[in-house]
């Protein structure tokens, strides 16, 4: 892995002062690219719910759906 140094380079950068610094009306150089300061991602989760869970979640949302039902039909009746 190389090491890139975020210093600009006042000798390879046009319109830097002698300190680093950018005279009024210039644009000062660009960041530079710093690939190293960030964790390598090594793990990437899949796509989605697994159809376990989502089966589950499912059976829950339609059993608490007909319980309320049947006590609304039995407040009715």
């Amino acid at each position: 892995m190389s090491h890139y140094s975020p210093d600009p380079e006042p000798e390879r950068s046009t319109g830097l002062e002698p300190g680093g610094g950018v005279p009024p009306g210039e644009t000062p150089p660009a960041e530079s690219s710093m690939p190293e300061a960030l964790p390598q991602e090594t793990h990437n989760p899949p796509k989605g719910w697994a159809k376990g869970p989502l089966t589950l979640i499912i059976v829950l949302v339609v059993l608490i759906a007909a319980f309320f039902l049947a006590y609304a039909l039995v407040l009715i009746l």
